[in-house]
């Protein structure tokens, strides 16, 4: 009559008895020379979870649970020789007249300069004039509740022989001052393009040109107003004024010329 053995996975000898035990995960019975610690992770180091198991029930040690450890700083270089990078890059331009220090950045902003390099060679030729690449029909659209591409219809543009241009209107415009506009198509050219606005009444506005326009009317059929958003160089709020001379507009700034205005990072 078969019977079920009482050693379970133990082995019993009567030459070399050995004790048993059950392992404390599966609670099978086995040998306690077979069953061994369980260890695993605790901070950088393995720890001894005190428990007996076989080998069926050993984990590997998780490593999700090992700390770890940064290896130590190097130590500093004794006198050390670093590139002097404040010198290497604005040694390379220069420039042949006083700045004045933006007193927010401590930037220098020239004043009537013209950039050059080492070996005296002068850089780009300036440009003159709205901000190059602008155009009209290319002028921001939509964004939340504020409206670009928005055509004003004036009642009168007329110059008055210098270089502020004066707009009125049947009705408020609605602008503010440094508001921008576009407009195109007017008796001179020269008068055309983007510029900042300051508003004079709610009917009226003036803008100021790069040059002195004679005295006349320069409303036309073909001329089309409309409101605009041209990026604008960082900590100011008009659009920059190029070739003007002895007016100044961006007030402790002094007065712009055609030489910085291919320094304005344009958005």
């Amino acid at each position: 009559m078969a019977y079920a053995s009482q050693s379970g996975r133990a082995k019993t000898s009567s030459s070399g008895p050995q004790a048993h035990a059950i392992c404390d995960r599966c609670g099978f019975r086995y040998n306690h020379v077979n069953l061994q610690w369980q260890f695993d992770w605790r901070g950088p180091t393995m720890q001894n979870v005190r428990i007996l198991v076989c080998n069926n029930c050993l984990d590997d040690p998780q490593e999700q649970q090992r700390a770890i450890v940064l290896p130590a700083d190097p130590d500093p270089i004794m006198n050390a020789r670093v590139q002097d990078f404040q010198t290497a890059e604005t040694d390379y331009q220069t420039v042949t007249a006083p700045s004045i220090i933006d007193p927010t950045t401590g930037i220098p902003i020239p004043v009537n300069v013209t950039l050059t390099t080492e070996d005296g060679v002068n850089l780009l030729t300036q440009q003159v004039g709205p901000p190059l690449g602008s155009t009209q029909g290319s002028v921001m659209p939509l964004i939340d509740n504020e409206q670009f591409s928005v055509k004003l219809n004036p009642l009168s543009i007329n110059a008055a022989g210098t270089d502020v241009i004066t707009v009125t209107f049947a009705a408020p415009h609605g602008l503010s001052t440094n508001d921008q506009i576009s407009v195109d198509g007017l008796f001179t050219p020269k008068a055309g393009g983007f510029y900042s606005i300051t508003v004079t009444t709610a009917t009226a506005f003036t803008y100021q040109t790069n040059t002195a326009i004679p005295p006349q009317s320069l409303l036309t059929s073909t001329t089309n107003m409309v409101t605009a958003l041209v990026g604008i160089p960082y900590g100011f709020t008009q659009i920059p004024q190029t070739g003007i001379s002895n007016v100044g507009i961006f007030g402790p700034y002094g007065i712009w010329d055609e030489s910085f205005w291919n320094q304005a990072n344009w958005s």
